[in-house]
């Protein structure tokens, strides 16, 4: 397999380097894996903190800047970031205010993370934690116990970003993220495997007359195989897979997310198949974002994720972001 890279073992510190260069708003520690906001800390405000793997770009450090992120961990491809990251990311973006962690329903993510709390506590600093656990394809995986962390994450830190931005104490910040967490639901397909730097080839079998219905992030296995359908068709069963277990009763925020090789003109032709699923369902949209945020790094294929939204939420994802990945009304 071809890849546009060095040598396997440098991947994520030549990408951080490519990101300090291309983003001088962001303060890259490329030997200790930290991404900060450049204004970081700022007075009064919660620090909100994430991290996870590499390979899933722009998730989680193409969404620090104002409005969204403080400070992102990305730890080796498919890897969790260490204790010690998510600390010295805790400390430079905290003002007093407290510290938000953001984290995926993974287990070594959930550990680590646990543990970095623990730290940061015994360094005087005050930290929440919010677990995001979208994914409704499969109650447990080769990852976790329980649901995943996929598409939601990108709502959790998005609305939690706004409103830290704001001012507000880090008990709202971290409710309001719960709710968020809460209210979001993810279905993900693949039509193709992921190939990670480490292996050179394709980390499954997938033949190429044949779909995966709920595959993870990190090409985990799904609900089942299938022959190759539409368009429609998948839309079809991933929109009633999260309709039938988030029930919503108001609109919704919708992510047509990418898994990485997925063209835009298949992925916009995939949200017109969920809009059109969503109204023979009587649900109400309220916005839609179109495009690859939370990848696997090659993997062909596509996530939705539906957020039923009230009028703080919503008003909260309309609000200014600025990042390198998500940015509007600046």
């Amino acid at each position: 397999m071809k890849m546009l890279i060095n040598v396997p073992e440098t991947v994520v510190a030549d990408a951080l380097r490519g990101m300090a260069a291309a983003h001088p708003e962001l303060t890259v520690d490329v030997e200790n894996r930290v991404v900060v906001r450049r204004d970081a800390p700022v007075a009064g405000k919660v620090g909100l903190v994430s991290g996870g793997g590499s390979g899933h770009e722009p998730l989680h450090a193409g969404f620090v800047g104002p409005g969204m992120l403080s400070a992102a961990c990305p730890g080796e491809v498919f890897t969790s970031p260490v204790p010690d990251q998510m600390v010295r990311a805790a400390a430079a973006v905290d003002s007093g205010a407290g510290v938000l962690f953001i984290v995926k329903n993974y287990t070594g993510d959930v550990l680590n993370f646990d543990m970095a709390v623990e730290l940061a506590e015994d360094e005087g600093l005050r930290v929440a934690r919010v677990l995001v656990d979208d994914d409704v394809a499969v109650s447990d995986s080769t990852f976790t116990a329980g649901r995943r962390g996929t598409g939601a994450t990108l709502f959790v830190e998005k609305i939690a970003g706004a409103l830290a931005d704001e001012g507000a104490p880090l008990e709202r910040v971290e409710a309001v993220a719960r709710r968020v967490n809460e209210s979001s639901r993810s279905f993900g397909v693949a039509l193709g495997a992921v190939t990670t730097p480490a292996k050179g080839s394709p980390t499954f079998d997938l033949p190429s007359g044949e779909l995966e219905l709920g595959i993870g992030i990190h090409g985990e296995p799904g609900r089942e195989r299938r022959p190759m359908m539409t368009s429609g068709e998948i839309a079809d069963i991933a929109v009633h897979a999260v309709l039938e277990d988030l029930r919503p009763d108001g609109p919704v925020l919708v992510l047509v997310n990418g898994m990485g090789a997925t063209p835009l003109l298949e992925l916009y032709g995939f949200g017109a198949e969920v809009h059109r699923v969503l109204s023979e369902r009587g649900v109400a949209v309220a916005r839609t974002l179109v495009g690859n945020y939370v990848t696997s790094l090659d993997m062909a294929g596509c996530s939705v994720t539906l957020c039923q939204v009230d009028e703080e939420m919503l008003r909260l994802w309309d609000a200014p972001v600025q990042t390198s990945a998500l940015r509007w009304g600046r």
